[in-house]
């Protein structure tokens, strides 16, 4: 898919530079879910080390825990941002299910809106968790096969609200 990196008067998107996923960097967001450094506990006869508890999973008081799949189609960088989305009920975890990389784009919240927006780049074998109520884009994985689990709410309200933006951003590599 082929687009302008400009808006209709011709003048350049604004752009945004990926960061490096940290769990210091992306605190404020969500969680950075690895099996880096020492494990919490071994267990499994010592062959297994637990990293315990490394997400802040928030279902709200009429949800429920669910495991989803999704298979989204690989992007690339450049990539034109047009819409963030929010979850105000509930949180969600994306966990790659093959060790490749993946975008994950979030703003804070300004008054019932995105901010400015930020592109986290993740290392293959990093997952996130998104808090309730953060924007963030859409699933954008950058290598095939684009398979994940996703650990988010599952109830009858309605726990989407999109955000379309007046201009684009183009998120490029950092």
């Amino acid at each position: 898919m082929t687009w302008a990196a400009e808006t209709a008067s011709g003048a350049p998107l604004p752009r945004i530079v990926t960061e490096q996923l940290t769990a210091e960097a992306f605190r404020p967001f969500g969680d950075v879910l690895e099996a880096e450094g020492a494990p919490d506990r071994l267990i499994n006869q010592g062959l297994c080390g637990r990293f315990h508890d490394r997400a802040r999973l928030d279902f709200g008081p009429d949800g429920r825990a669910g495991i989803s799949l999704f298979k989204a189609e690989p992007r690339a960088l450049p990539y034109r941002l047009e819409m963030l989305e929010r979850h105000p009920d509930g949180s969600q975890a994306f966990v790659p299910m093959s060790l490749t990389s993946f975008l994950v784009i979030t703003a804070e919240d300004k008054n019932g809106r995105p901010g400015t927006p930020r592109a986290f780049l993740t290392q293959p074998g990093q997952a996130i968790n998104l808090l309730r109520g953060t924007w963030h884009g859409v699933l954008t994985p950058l290598e095939a096969p684009g398979l994940f689990a996703v650990f988010d709410r599952i109830g009858t309200s309605a726990n989407l609200e999109e955000h379309w933006l007046d201009t684009p951003f183009e998120v490029t590599r950092g």
